[in-house]
């Protein structure tokens, strides 16, 4: 079942009650209206429907009653900085009953093992950065599928930063000084912050798999916490950029992160993904990602199931 998404960025109160994230307005709190009146206006929300949660305003107050209840149910729990910007996530420190025995096969896993694993994020990444090129602007893309079938093990030849040179310049031609860079030009900020609902969506799922998002195949800043999730969600970013290509193709030049935008990058995990030959929610597909990740841990099967634009 797709988990649903939940977007504050106005004042709120948010508590449990009965198994429900229960949501209060503070205007109508501090009104002089009657307690009917008052209940009335609640809302309510199944904790058990929550995948994600993003907390964007300061006058934000959830009760640790409710945060526990969203934290065994594997929600990822997002906070915002003053921009708006997700800059917090909460996941949960169990979140499968074999955690132990995963991690084991997790930190057991060879060196050749992963640059392999590693082959097959990367090559999935430039054929889905290929499809979307092909989508949104048109032009042969044959030398990218090239590049694809070229990937050694590990990526030793780069090729991953050779697409991406190739994909920004054509993906993003029609708007004057674009280069891929976190503090870049418009829309930077909207690939920033739909990359952050994607990182938390994948974080989410390796949690539910029982792997470590820390400990990555690729990835290993000493600083980072999420080095498996930013490994994992590379196949998944060509998702998030034609969302974002389409907004700023439609935004006639302006890239303000207004609210109406945020709500097409909320729905992210909902977007229509091919996994397995078999159209599913994106949240879905990335949980099936994850679950072959750790069968690839096992040595049950040796691929990574990804999706294919």
């Amino acid at each position: 079942m797709i988990k649903k998404t939940l977007y504050f960025g106005n004042p709120a109160y948010l508590s449990l009650r009965n198994a429900q994230l229960v949501i209060k307005l503070p205007e109508v709190e501090k009104a002089p209206l009657p307690e009917a009146m008052k209940r009335e206006s609640e809302v309510t929300k199944p904790i058990e429907d929550i995948g994600v949660v993003m907390l964007d305003n300061k006058q934000i107050t959830i009760t640790s009653g409710a945060l526990e209840a969203l934290i065994e149910n594997n929600c990822a729990v997002i906070t915002c900085d003053s921009k708006s910007m997700p800059v917090g996530l909460l996941l949960p420190l169990c979140g499968n009953t074999t955690q132990n025995e995963r991690f084991r096969r997790q930190l057991d896993a060879t060196v050749p093992l992963k640059k392999q694993l590693w082959q097959q994020t990367i090559k999935a990444k430039i054929e889905n950065q290929a499809s979307v090129l092909q989508a949104c602007v048109g032009g042969t893309v044959n030398c990218m599928r090239v590049w694809a079938s070229e990937v050694k093990s590990g990526d030793s030849d780069n090729m991953e930063a050779r697409a991406a040179a190739f994909y920004w310049k054509a993906l993003f031609a029609h708007i004057a000084g674009f280069s891929r860079d976190r503090d870049g030009v418009p829309p930077n900020n909207l690939l920033n912050y739909g990359y952050a609902i994607l990182r938390a969506v994948v974080a989410r799922a390796l949690v539910g798999s029982g792997l470590l998002p820390t400990l990555g195949i690729h990835h290993h800043n000493r600083y980072n916490a999420y080095c498996l999730a930013d490994d994992i969600m590379e196949p998944y970013r060509p998702y998030v950029d034609e969302l974002v290509f389409r907004l700023a193709d439609g935004s006639e030049g302006d890239c303000e992160l207004t609210k109406d935008l945020k709500a097409q990058l909320l729905t992210i995990p909902t977007l229509d993904v091919k996994i397995g030959g078999k159209r599913s929610p994106l949240m879905v597909a990335v949980g099936q990602t994850t679950a072959s990740l750790y069968k690839c841990f096992a040595g049950e099967i040796r691929k990574i199931a990804y999706p294919e634009r």
